[in-house]
This record gives C-alpha cells, sequence and structure tokens, in this order.
C-alpha cells in the first residue's frame, strides 16, 4: 500500500497563527469548537473589511477543514474570497481561491482543480513560485487520486521544475513522493524508486530544521513503506524485508498505532511473497485489529485483501473468499475502486462456483473505470482549456481596454489642445481688443487734447482781441477824455460845462464797451471748464446729420468736467458712442435721451434712455456692446445697470465713485 501525505504544510503554516488568537479551540471537542467557530464567524459579518478580519476567515476555515466539516470550511474561504476581491488583494484572492480548492477536494474534485488552477495562475502572476508549484501539487494529488497519472506525473513535475532552488522542503517532499507514486502506476518502477529515494533524502535534509518529531517520524516510515512497496513489486522481498523491520520497535507502536500497523502488515506481506509464512498470519491478524480500532476503513480494506492473498497462499479457500468478500463489500462502501477490481480478480481464481460471475463483474468494472478515468481526463483537460479560453477573451479584452484608453487619452489629449489654443486664441483676441481699446482711448485723449487746445487757440486770440480792444480803443479814448477834462478843469462856463458833460457821456459808453468786454471774458471762463462738455455735445449733435432717432443731451450747468480724471472722460465718452450706436443699430426709437447729473462732488450718474423695440433682459444674452459698456463701468469702479421692455423701450443707469 502506497502512502502520500497531503496538505500538511497548509496545516502546519496555519497551526502558528491560530495559536496567537483561537489557539484554545484545538483542546475543545469537536462540537464544541463548532459551536465557538460559528459564534466567531457570526461575529466578523459586522466588522470592517480589513487584514486582519480575512485572516480570522482563513483561520476558521482551517479550523473546520481539520474538523472534517468541509461545508463550513467552504463558506469561510468564499467569504474570505469575497473580501479579498473587494478591495483588490491579490495575495488574499490567490490564498482564497487555494482555501476554497481545499475545501472541495474530498467532495467534488473537478470543483477543487479548478480552484486549484485559478489561484496557480494568479500565484504566478503575483511571482510566488513556491505557491504556484503547491497549486501544482494539488492539482496533481486530485488527477492521481481520479486515475489520471499521465497528467499527474506533468503536473508534478513541472511542480518540481519551479522547485528548485526552494528552501519549501516539506512541498518537495510531498512532490517527490507524489511522483513515485504516479510513476509505480504507471510501472516505471526504477523510476519510482529513484524518486521515492529522493523523498527520504530531502526528509534527512529536513531533520535538522526545526520540525515536531511526530512528523519526522512519519515523513520517514512513509518514505521506507513507499520504497519497499517497489521492492516488492520488482521481486527484491529480502530488501523490503530488511528495511521494515529495522522500523518495527515498541517506540513506534506507542508513538504511532497506525503506522506500526502499516509497517508490520508490509512486512508480513513482503514475507508470505518471498514464502516466509512463520508469524505471518499472527502479523497481518495484529495489524488488522490495530486499525480496526483507529477506525481509517481504507487500511481495514487492504489488511483484509492481504490476508486474503495470504490464505490463497495457503490454499484455505473457504477463508479466503469470505475475507475478500468482506473486502470487497468494504471497497463498495468507502467506493474504493481499485480494491474492489483487486477483490473481484481474486475471487473469480478462488470461487470456481461463481467465478464467471466475478470475471465478468470485473471486466464491468474496469470497463467503468476506463470510461470514467477517460471522462474525468476529458473533464480536468476541459477545464484547462475553458480556464485558457478565457484567459485568451481576457487578454483580448484588455488589449481592447488598453486601445480604448489610448485612444480615449488621445481624445483628451487632442481636447486639451484644442481648449489650449482656442484659449491662446481668445487670450490674443482679447490682447488685440486691448491693444484696439488703448488705441481708440488714445484717440479720444488725442481729441480732447485737440479740443483743448483749441479751445485755449481761441482764448489766447479773444485775449488778443480784448488786449487790442483796450489799447486801440478804450485806452486812447481814456487818454483824450483825460486830457480834455484836464484841460477844462481850470474854465467854469457855459460852453465848458456842455463840454464836460460830452465828455461824461463818452465816458458811459467806455464803460459800456468795458462791460462788453467783461461779457465775453465770462463766456471764455465758461467754456475753459466744459472743453469735455462740447465734446459730448458735438458727439449728440453729429447724430442729427445721419439718425432717425432724435437724441438730447442734458446736464448741469455747473458741472465742471476739469476735475475728472481723463480716464473716466474717455470710457464715459466710449460708453455715449456705444449707446448710440446700439439704439441706432437695434432699437429703431423716436428718441433717445442722455443725461448726467453730478450729485456730489464724488458720485455721477449718467442715464441713457430710448423709446425704442426693447428686449427681454433675462432670455436675450448680452452682446459686445452691452459687455463692453458693463466691463468698462467695472474697470471705473462703477455700477452698471439695465432695464429693457419689449415695445417701451431701455433705460441704461451707471453710477461712478471718485
Amino acid at each position: 500500500m502506497a502512502l502520500l501525505i497531503f496538505s500538511c504544510t497548509k496545516t502546519q503554516s496555519t497551526n502558528s497563527e491560530l495559536s496567537r488568537g483561537i489557539s484554545f479551540v484545538n483542546d475543545l471537542d469537536n462540537n464544541a469548537k463548532e459551536r465557538y467557530l460559528d459564534s466567531i464567524n457570526a461575529s466578523l459579518k459586522y466588522q470592517k473589511n480589513d487584514s486582519v478580519i480575512r485572516n480570522f476567515y482563513f483561520k476558521i476555515s482551517t479550523e473546520f477543514y481539520n474538523n472534517n466539516n468541509f461545508k463550513k470550511s467552504l463558506s469561510a474561504s468564499l467569504m474570505a474570497l469575497k473580501l479579498s476581491k473587494e478591495v483588490d488583494d491579490k495575495k488574499g484572492i490567490a490564498k482564497a481561491l487555494y482555501y476554497v480548492g481545499d475545501s472541495y477536494v474530498n467532495v467534488k474534485k473537478d470543483s477543487s482543480y479548478f480552484y486549484y488552477l485559478q489561484a496557480e495562475k494568479l500565484y504566478y502572476k503575483l511571482s510566488d513560485y513556491d505557491n504556484t508549484a503547491r497549486m501544482l501539487f494539488n492539482k496533481a494529488y486530485v488527477l492521481f487520486y481520479d486515475g489520471n497519472y499521465t497528467e499527474c506525473e506533468v503536473e508534478i513535475s513541472k511542480a518540481l521544475k519551479l522547485l528548485k532552488g526552494s528552501k519549501d522542503e516539506r512541498l518537495i517532499y510531498s512532490c517527490n513522493t507524489l511522483m513515485g507514486n504516479c510513476l509505480e502506476k504507471l510501472a516505471n518502477y526504477d523510476k519510482a524508486l529513484w524518486y521515492h529515494q529522493l523523498a527520504l533524502n530531502t526528509f534527512k535534509t529536513m531533520k535538522s530544521t526545526d520540525i515536531d518529531q511526530d512528523e519526522i517520524l512519519n515523513y520517514d516510515v512513509t518514505s521506507i513503506i513507499n520504497i519497499c512497496n517497489l521492492y516488492d513489486i520488482k521481486g527484491e522481498y529480502s530488501k523490503s524485508i530488511k528495511k521494515l523491520s529495522e522500523l518495527l520497535s515498541n517506540n513506534l507502536k506507542e508513538k504511532s498505532p497506525r503506522l506500526y500497523a502499516n509497517v508490520l502488515s508490509n512486512l508480513a506481506y513482503s514475507k508470505m511473497k518471498s514464502g516466509q509464512f512463520h508469524n505471518v498470519y499472527a502479523m497481518f491478524s495484529e495489524s488488522l485489529e490495530i486499525v480496526k480500532n483507529s477506525g481509517n476503513e481504507s487500511d481495514v480494506l487492504y489488511k483484509k485483501i492481504h490476508i486474503g492473498e495470504y490464505f490463497l497462499t495457503q490454499r484455505d479457500t473457504s477463508k479466503a473468499i469470505q475475507i475478500l468478500k468482506e473486502a470487497k463489500q468494504l471497497a463498495i462502501r468507502i467506493k474504493n475502486s481499485n480494491e474492489i477490481l483487486t477483490s473481484l480478480k481474486l475471487l473469480s481464481v478462488l470461487d470456481k462456483d461463481n467465478r464467471f460471475y466475478y470475471a465478468n463483474e470485473y471486466i464491468k468494472l474496469s470497463d467503468s473505470i476506463n470510461i470514467v478515468q477517460k471522462n474525468t481526463h476529458n473533464k480536468y483537460a476541459r477545464i484547462e482549456y475553458e480556464t485558457s479560453k478565457i484567459e485568451d477573451e481576457n487578454r483580448i479584452l484588455t488589449t481592447k481596454n488598453h486601445y480604448i484608453i489610448i485612444i480615449s487619452f488621445g481624445v483628451i489629449l487632442l481636447l486639451v489642445i484644442v481648449f489650449i489654443l482656442r484659449y491662446f486664441k481668445f487670450k490674443n483676441s482679447e490682447i488685440r481688443f486691448l491693444k484696439l481699446q488703448k488705441k481708440a482711448n488714445e484717440e479720444i485723449y488725442l481729441l480732447l487734447t485737440e479740443q483743448h487746445e483749441k479751445i485755449n487757440s481761441a482764448k489766447e486770440n479773444e485775449k488778443a482781441r480784448i488786449a487790442r480792444e483796450l489799447h486801440d480803443g478804450i485806452m486812447n479814448k481814456i487818454y483824450s477824455v483825460r486830457m480834455n477834462l484836464g484841460f477844462f478843469n481850470s474854465k467854469v462856463d457855459k460852453q465848458i460845462i456842455e463840454k464836460r458833460k460830452e465828455f461824461i457821456f463818452e465816458l458811459q459808453i467806455i464803460e459800456n464797451e468795458i462791460r462788453t468786454i467783461s461779457h465775453d471774458l465770462s463766456r471764455t471762463s465758461f467754456l475753459d471748464g466744459n472743453d469735455f462738455n462740447s465734446l459730448l455735445m458735438s458727439l449728440i449733435e453729429n447724430q442729427k446729420e445721419i439718425s432717425k432717432t432724435n437724441f438730447r443731451y442734458i446736464t448741469d450747468s455747473d458741472f465742471e468736467w476739469g476735475d475728472i480724471q481723463n480716464i473716466y472722460k474717455i470710457n464715459l465718452y466710449r460708453i455715449v458712442q456705444e449707446a448710440i450706436l446700439n439704439v441706432n443699430k437695434y432699437a429703431n426709437a423716436k428718441s433717445c435721451e442722455i443725461s448726467i447729473q453730478k450729485y456730489s462732488d464724488k458720485s455721477l450718474t449718467m442715464s441713457i434712455i430710448d423709446d425704442g423695440q426693447g428686449f427681454d433682459v433675462k432670455t436675450k444674452k448680452k452682446g459686445i456692446g452691452l459687455t463692453n459698456m458693463s466691463e468698462r463701468t467695472e474697470s471705473m469702479g462703477g455700477e452698471f445697470y439695465i432695464e429693457s421692455k419689449i415695445g417701451i423701450g431701455t433705460r441704461i443707469e451707471i453710477t461712478l465713485h471718485f
């Protein structure tokens, strides 16, 4: 009987973790342990998803697994998988897939194989080659116990290739052992013996590490039994007897009765095959009693078949038939197809009355097993193919997504470039507009300067004229009157008195001339303070020649524009220009009134009111003209207000604070 240690690594690696958290559950009986684990499982549902909670689910899954409750182990593993996927924990996902596979291995091997395959792929992507090899080993284990020995050999070869240089000696040991058992089934006995010897050598290396002594004993006995099985198959019974005899001791019986029973049974079998029948039956009987007490029915089955073979060698047909029938029924109950075949084959030889029945049953079962193995082989091949197909589809989808991302990035980049170009175009337009505005402001300033120069020139001309009037006219007349009056001061007669009256009248004429000149000076002073006002009046008066609208300009008579900064005058002039343009272009108004009122030294209000067709201020988008007027007002720190009603007209009001 070949022996194999499976999943020992998982159990060992998690025991240390559990000892830090819920270690005392190992001291409970199975029912108490399950109740405690159920209570923890229920409380975890309300906890936040973090690494601690996910690790607790892994611990719970392991404890349920060790308690042979594979259903609850599966539930905890699936929850760990769900939580790991929620946070995209790749290592957690791979570990959860591995645990789900373990939970299925004893109840649904194809599902177990599927999850091991998924875990293998993910571990490989994560460059975790030890765990990748572990998943390959687990897949090979499933294949081995389903009779797919060729595929099993392939998977184990992949695992051992990845484990070159690895320090995971337990896994290397398990892989070499499984490869030896697999090659034994494929009848490659020499190579199988070589791999079992490799496993034994690995075990010797493991002895130097910190491993539990019971575990060391288990590895040692398992490897030697496997090697001795091959010696028996090759007919080298003496080698088998020698090695197995060295293992038998009271110490082994005390430490591990099951291992002792297996060694004793195999030793008895080797002696029987070599023709040494002394004490063989007693050895078989002792080993059978030990395994019956342990409750391991597979061990009981193998021992009964060996005893049946022993009775066959002793030609005790009735006892052989009896115990082989018991073995056949047990094999049927525990669904061990290989041992059913073994018992049927032996019965077909021993039971002459029913040999054809047993032979026919053997053929039927053998054919059925071959069909099942073929279907199983196809099933696992299909799982590999479908997984590969899904991966190919995912790769294609990933490639498409990459293309979509690249194209999307290109489109976004193009939009950004277009936006930048439009932004710079807008900025350039804004700069051009500001330049034009500056130029226009300069033109207005020049216009104001020119107007100011004209007024100054007119004032100078007026001053010169007045000077001439005073010098050439009034001064001469005053001088003449003064001389004549001086001449007549010494004479007093009627004629002289009349002459004085004439000179006094002439003084009145001179007085009137001086009054006239004074009035002229007053008008000149008025113009000096209102040159900008004249410019506005000129702008509005010019509209009478080109517009159907009657424009009217109203302002305070004592408004002193000389106190206002030029920047305000320039912007107000432009606003009036823009308003006149809008009235002419859109309003279709009969009249338009432009008024400027100064309420104090620090504020003025300009109103532009027309009786045109008006518009809906809420729905109609502001045009460039209104926008410019508003922006100019804001640039002066003023307030811009517009009110318009369809069919009534429009009112624009601008308030400035100095």
